[in-house]
């Protein structure tokens, strides 16, 4: 498969060829082989949560055709742009906010360029700090919610999407943050790569803000309306993406020949990525066939490493490999097999006293009829931090904190945990040299800059990118905060 890929072979078709045939090879059959062709066929892509994927694409294009991207830039730009290296620091803003509305990097990327990228030149922003700002801004594409690459991460492992995009929201905007303090480090060290905006006038900045409700609207409807179970994440898609539609028609960005084109690059984008998850489906299930994930899992239980360690394995091996491949392959191709591994792992993210805690909440909030004392007493163990008896539980009727129950919400956060770090390290790639896919993308938009000089610009935010790495790795709370046990 790697040679495949190699010889510029798609990445799908490496992945549909080797699991082929690595299937024709295990079993020696080929009407098993054949038959799961067309059995996978069908079990893929009716997969119903799939369906988010062309809805997150298509609400990424209406919302460059409803000129969301201007009005991000330009508030961005008003409020940020009299500091040194603010016009940088207000594309990062502009493209973290266009990322709450538009599920690529990609797309992030080669939308804000178009916008930011005249304005950096314009107020006299080197040519390599300004490719390097955007390729790394426009990584916020995929981490700050809603994310395709979340999405798929949750149908491979089987979790909750509207959990994940929750937990991806504090990351996110110490991702921002993060690029911003490593843009104002760069033009200290760097002095002449930026030149000096005149400041704006509050009135202005005001007017500049209010036009950027349209966004406001959309990311609360979206994100809220999944995350307080108004509709699923599928419905929020789709109901983003007519939304998105509405706005773009209203502010005069639609007409028969763009909508039509928004169709037909979404659908190319659509199949290049299905066609990946398609040829995944295939290489997994040779994977499955071969028993290698288990036993690579039964390897590392019993290699001694403490699970901090696997993890910190794992994630340097996704920082080499981002090198070579884009966010999407190295998802699809990797987590299948790490996945089993971390899952075996033991993080204890929630205690058994904090299990109950939550459930007793839940019992009270839900106006059951608790005996006084026995609430009472109930509140006052967890509250010193024992936990509660099975006879108490009982007696309460506490449902949801047997050790199966216990072992699942667990299993859970520790999946949730490890996808934000994954989709960190991931979106690391595609700004690290020698082929990061952002680097390019906003490299062909700007000829006349080196592609050296965006190499020596953009490791500062690689360097930003890693300390936040650390810094959730060791803080495992900053991602599992906002979510509910």
């Amino acid at each position: 498969m790697l040679l495949l890929i190699f010889l510029r072979v798609p990445i799908g078709l490496a992945m549909f060829v080797a699991g082929l045939g690595g299937i024709l090879i295990m079993t020696g059959d080929t009407s098993i082989a054949f038959g799961r062709l067309r059995s996978e066929t069908y079990s893929t892509f009716s997969n119903y949560s799939l369906s988010i994927v062309p809805m997150f694409l298509l609400m990424g294009h209406f919302a460059t055709l409803g000129g969301m991207s201007q009005a991000l830039f330009k508030a961005a730009e008003s409020w940020l742009g009299h500091r040194k290296g603010g016009v940088a620091m207000a594309s990062v803003g502009a493209c973290a906010g266009f990322g709450a509305i538009c599920g690529s990097s990609l797309a992030t990327a080669a939308t804000m360029s178009r916008v930011a990228l005249p304005e950096l030149k314009r107020y006299g922003y080197s040519g390599g700090f300004s490719t390097a700002t955007l390729a790394a801004g426009g990584t916020l594409g995929i981490l700050i919610p809603p994310s395709v690459v979340l999405v798929i991460y949750a149908i491979i492992t089987e979790q909750n999407i509207a959990k994940l995009f929750l937990a991806a929201f504090i990351p996110g905007i110490l991702a921002a943050i993060g690029y911003m303090l490593a843009i104002s480090v760069y033009v200290r060290i760097n002095p002449g790569s930026a030149g000096i905006r005149e400041r704006v006038r509050y009135l202005e900045r005001l007017r500049a803000l209010w036009d950027v409700w349209p966004v406001l609207i959309v990311f609360i409807l979206v994100v809220g309306g999944i995350y307080l179970g108004w509709f699923t994440p599928t419905e929020g898609a789709a109901i983003g993406a007519f939304g998105t539609g509405i706005i773009a028609w209203f502010a005069g960005g639609i007409t028969g020949a763009s909508l039509s084109e928004s169709f037909i690059v979404t659908a190319k984008s659509t199949a290049m990525i299905f066609f990946i998850i398609f040829g995944a489906a295939f290489y997994n299930g040779f994977l499955a066939l071969t028993q290698m994930p288990q036993a690579a899992a039964l390897w590392v239980s019993e290699s001694g490493f403490s699970p901090m360690t696997i993890i910190l394995i794992i994630l340097v091996f996704y920082l080499i490999l981002g090198c070579f491949m884009d966010s999407l392959s190295m998802i699809l191709l990797t987590i299948p097999i790490f996945w089993p591994i971390v899952q075996g792992l033991d993080f204890n993210f929630v205690s058994l006293v904090e299990l109950q805690s939550a459930r007793l909440e839940d019992l009270v909030a839900s106006g059951k009829e608790v005996p006084a004392a026995l609430l009472a007493e109930a509140q006052s163990l967890l509250a010193n931090g024992q936990e509660l008896s099975r006879e108490m539980t009982r007696e309460l009727k506490l449902r949801g904190v047997s050790n199966g129950a216990f072992n699942r919400v667990n299993i859970e956060h520790t999946a949730i945990w490890f996808g934000i770090l994954v989709l960190i390290v991931v979106e690391v790639g595609l700004i690290t040299p020698p082929v990061g896919m952002n680097l390019f993308v906003i490299n062909a938009m700007d000829r006349e800059t080196p592609m050296v000089e965006t190499y020596k610009a953009v490791l500062y935010f690689v360097a930003s990118d890693l300390v936040r790495v650390a810094l959730l790795m060791a803080f495992p709370v900053i991602t599992l905060m906002l979510l509910p046990i």
